[in-house]
């Protein structure tokens, strides 16, 4: 896998998912676990968003 994988998934986000959750009035982490089996665009920044969330608790709080 490449090293820079989350450079390149992300590189067109600048915050469209945060907005899609503020729109439908959830947190982000909610609105996530909500969507994360849409197929689509929707589905996939929400798979994303759960990987990259986790993460950073593996980083904080070691693997657990």
């Amino acid at each position: 896998m490449a090293k820079d994988w989350i450079a390149g998934a992300t590189s067109n986000a600048h915050g469209q998912f945060k907005a899609k959750a503020k729109k439908a009035g959830m947190s982000t982490r909610a609105y996530a676990e909500k969507e994360k089996g849409a197929s689509g665009k929707t589905g996939k920044q929400a798979r994303l968003a759960l990987t990259l969330m986790g993460m950073h608790a593996k980083k904080l709080y070691g693997d657990k």
